[in-house]
Formats: structure tokens, sequence, C-alpha cells
């Protein structure tokens, strides 16, 4: 009985001293506190830097920009001057081209997060022959490159009169970047409880109604992602622009490298334009930064 009583004794012992934690797992947890948070604030502001120097390059005069480096400005902060954006402004070809980039990428946008909405409630609720084949199709096109349909398609606007056209570049966008919306929301779809579609059917709802009504406000946070990467693709985009459009339907990437291309120290006209067309994405992606972090986070916890 006292060996049995003295084992039970040795026992408890052995479970009351800590189990030593792998060295690995100590390093992190020490990390992981004030160390790491100082260390992504210096990385963050690293990656400012050229925005920053891009921001001040636009507020400087251009022989203040041949003379001495965007940093002396902090010395010397009579070098900022709006000088610059007064000459954008009054620039033909970059007003323009804003207004071409606006004209393009908000229906293109619209565009491929409507239809794509539809057609993924559709293949997630509805039966149709062939469902599960289409949809894979529809997959399938993901792997296109867009360089591969740039002349085909191009000879096809020639033949019909939208080359050169603002319309055909939207199409264009629109049609490459379905099938990437499609398999998104169509995934994002499916997860939806069964029975809070039936319950809205019994009470009811036809499909036009319960996609608006249920579907759509569910489907927020993927839906506000979508049109984050679609916006920002579309205006970055200079390629399919630099192919489909020709002047007078230019957008603004296309129109700055026309400006390096022509005049190779219109540094004035440049720097404030490519900070213009920059801060615009930008300024969208933090407004609906809160929908983009809770769609990725919900699509990562399904």
């Amino acid at each position: 009985m006292t060996a049995t009583a003295e084992g039970v004794r040795k026992a408890d012992a052995v479970r009351a001293v800590p189990a030593r934690r792998p060295v690995g797992s100590r390093i992190v947890e020490k990390l992981g506190g004030g160390l790491v948070r100082v260390v992504l604030i210096v990385v963050g502001l690293f990656w400012l830097v050229p925005t920053i120097g891009l921001l001040v390059s636009s507020l400087r005069s251009p022989q203040d920009m041949s003379g001495s480096g965007w940093w002396t400005v902090f010395t010397e902060p009579s070098q900022l001057t709006v000088d610059s954006y007064r000459k954008l402004l009054e620039n033909p070809d970059i007003t323009g081209s804003l207004v071409n980039t606006v004209l393009i990428t908000v229906p293109a946008t619209l565009l491929v997060v409507v239809i794509g909405a539809l057609a993924g409630y559709a293949f997630a609720w509805m039966e149709f022959p062939g469902r599960d084949w289409w949809f894979l199709g529809v997959v399938s096109l993901l792997v296109v490159p867009v360089q591969v349909a740039l002349i085909p398609i191009a000879e096809l606007f020639g033949k019909i009169g939208l080359f050169g056209s603002i319309l055909g570049v939207i199409l264009f966008h629109t049609g490459f970047g379905l099938p990437f919306a499609v398999f998104l929301l169509r995934n994002f779809f499916a997860e939806i409880p069964r029975e809070l579609l039936e319950a809205a059917r019994l009470d009811g709802a036809g499909e036009l109604r319960l996609f608006a009504r249920v579907v759509m406000p569910l489907g927020g946070p993927a839906i506000a992602s979508l049109g984050i990467f679609q916006f920002l693709w579309v205006w970055n985009d200079m390629l399919v622009a630099l192919v489909f459009t020709k002047s007078g339907t230019q957008p603004i990437t296309v129109a700055l490298q026309t400006q390096v291309r022509q005049f190779g120290n219109n540094i004035d006209v440049l720097a404030p334009g490519a900070f213009l067309s920059m801060v615009i994405p930008l300024a969208v992606f933090f407004a609906f930064q809160r929908q983009f972090v809770t769609g990725v986070m919900a699509g990562a916890v399904k």
C-alpha cells in the first residue's frame, strides 16, 4: 500500500513538471510582442518610400528635380508647389485619358461583378442540364493567357468595328474577368446554408428575389473582394489598352507611356500623372478594405 502511494506521488510530481517547449516555439513567442510590430512598421515605411518620393517629386518644379533629390524638400520646404498639377490639368491628353480610364474601368468592373454573381448563383443553386460540365468549361478558361487572345480578338473587333473603341476594351476586360468571377462567387455562394434558401422559397420568394434579397447580402464580402480585384486589374492595365485603343480612347497608362516616348524630360507631367493614376485605385482599396478583408477571411475559414 505504501509503495502504491509513493508511486502515485512520483507520478503527480512528474506531471507537475512542465514539459520543455521547443526552442523555436519559445523564440516565436518572444518575438511575437513589440519587436515584431516595430519590424513590420519599419518594413511598411520602407515600402512607402517610392510612393512618398513620387508624391514629393510631383510637388516640385522641373528645375528642382533636375538639380537635387526629392529628399531635399525636407530641408527646403519652399520647393513645394502645385504648378505641376496645374499643368497636368491643362494637358488635354492626360485629362482625357483619365476620363477614358474611368469610362473603361467602371463598366468593366460592374459587368464582371453583376454577370459573375448571376452565373455563380446559377452554378451553385440552380439545376440545369450539363451544369457541372459548363462550370468546368468556365474554370478551364482561367488558364488561357491574355496574350494568346490579343491578335484574334483584335482581328474580330476590326471586322465588327469595335477596334480602337472604348467599348472594345470593356468587352475584352469583361470576357477575361468573368471566368475568375464565376469561379470565386460560385464557390462562395455554394457555402450558403441550403436551409436558408429553402425557407425563403417556402415564403414565396422566386429565384430573382432570392438572389437579390438573400444571396447578394450574404455574398457582399466576396463581391466586394471581386470588385476590388477587377477594378485594380483594369485600371492598371496597359497591354490590352495599348493594343485595342487609339488616340482619343487611350487610358492614363498608355497616355503616360506616350508622354515618356515623345518627351523624355517631361517629368513635370509624368510625376503628378503617375501619382494621380496610383492614388485613385489606392483610395478605392482603402474605401472597401473592411469588406475585402472580410471576404478573404470568410473564404479562408470555409
